[in-house]
């Protein structure tokens, strides 16, 4: 995949990359995850179990919010 991008850019984006220590493609690569959220978009095995157990009702009760103690027990439950 080849892009083109205008010199002064080019410049900016190897000026910026070399302040944070990366390459110029992973400098990039970044600034694209960061700037259309991708990473957010895409949920991890450990939410997609919990959002499975909240849909299978296995995750019924009530959690308690008054202090954090109360918070804490109301979860090992």
């Amino acid at each position: 995949m080849n892009f083109r991008f205008r010199n002064d850019l080019i410049g900016v984006i190897k000026d910026e990359a070399r302040r944070e220590n990366r390459s110029m493609n992973n400098y990039l690569e970044n600034l694209l995850i960061n700037y259309f959220n991708v990473d957010a978009k895409i949920p991890n095995a450990t939410t997609i179990a919990a959002i499975e157990e909240a849909r299978a009702g296995k995750c019924t009760g009530r959690i308690d919010t008054s202090s954090l103690e109360a918070f804490i027990k109301s979860c090992e439950e």
